[in-house]
């Protein structure tokens, strides 16, 4: 398997495959997305169980046992590394500018690109530090235990 981010979702829930394919759309190439019934997950260390009741986020997958968060913390970290990636697409394209951009225009979208990342690694960091944790915990507990009556949930969102 290979090293970098990796997000474990329910791939039996309609709202949580449409939830993260929101985040993939909105963080590309920033960490690898995969229903937990198509992972290994004794090599994650991870039981079925962990991941039906809650999102998996593994920071390095070639240290998995050490670099796990769950449930809003793993909200959190994806937000982090989503907003990493958005800066450094915007520091990317400071190297390399369209041939048929309009100079302005070009550096607008860039600091549009720096400004978003920016406020998603804020709103990640936010997520992962008391008290604005405790409440991003019960926002992810009520959420997680109301999927199934949310936009895009089936029955087999259900907990």
């Amino acid at each position: 398997m290979a090293s970098g981010p990796l997000l474990l979702f329910d791939g039996d829930c309609a709202f949580c495959t449409s939830s993260v394919g929101w985040f993939v759309r909105a963080f590309p190439h920033a960490f690898v997305a995969l229903p937990y019934q198509r992972a290994k997950l004794e090599l994650l260390g991870l039981t079925e169980s962990e991941c039906h009741s809650r999102l998996q986020w593994i920071s390095d997958t070639s240290m998995a046992a050490t670099s796990r968060e769950s449930g809003a913390r793993a909200v959190g970290s994806m937000m982090r590394s989503g907003g990493r990636s958005l800066r450094a697409s915007a520091v990317d394209r400071d190297s390399t500018p369209p041939a048929d951009a309009h100079p302005r225009a070009a550096t607008r979208s860039r600091l549009r690109l720096r400004a978003s990342g920016a406020l998603w690694i804020v709103c990640g960091v936010l997520a992962l530090v008391p008290p604005t944790s405790w409440i991003a915990a019960g926002i992810y507990w009520a959420v997680a235990a109301n999927r199934h009556a949310l936009p895009g949930g089936t029955p087999a969102c259900h907990l």
